[in-house]
């Protein structure tokens, strides 16, 4: 599932990206946040409640994983949601001792009318780019992608 990267000391430019990759994403997540206030849930709570409309149904530890996290983290986001009635929580099929994670219909709603809201509002920032720029940024989002599924650094 995850990507093992090994730490190597970065040549000058590739810390010269990272330090930019890291500060853009700041920045963007700054922007998408103030321009979507009205949202009742954060961006941490929007990925879990997306990687479960995607994914299926899961228990707590596998969406942990899925998400890069530690167990305790996506516990307090799994409350969260539940107490918002955004997923739902079930016995699990084979282990009594565990329970798996769904989104409830109240969670599908939210993710197709407020993060559609929040995507318009970027899509019409990209649409202001050339074509060659989208084909550049889809191909640097297939990268960045992989750099998502790296194994967090530990705490």
């Amino acid at each position: 599932m995850f990507v093992k990267f090994t730490s190597v000391s970065p040549n000058p430019n590739t810390a010269a990206v990272a330090g930019a990759l890291s500060l853009l994403t700041v920045k963007l997540d700054r922007l998408l946040r103030l321009h979507h206030t009205d949202q009742p849930i954060s961006l941490v709570q929007r990925s879990a409640l997306t990687t479960l409309a995607r994914d299926g149904a899961m228990s707590s530890g596998a969406l942990a994983i899925r998400e890069g996290v530690r167990p305790p983290s996506m516990t307090r986001t799994i409350n969260t949601l539940v107490a918002l009635g955004l997923i739902e929580r079930t016995p699990h099929p084979s282990d009594g001792r565990q329970v798996v994670v769904s989104v409830s219909r109240s969670g599908r709603s939210l993710l197709t009318d407020k993060v559609s809201a929040r995507d318009a509002w970027l899509a019409g920032h990209l649409s202001k780019l050339s074509d060659e720029q989208t084909t550049v940024l889809k191909q640097a989002l297939d990268i960045l992608g992989h750099l998502g599924e790296a194994e967090p650094l530990p705490e």
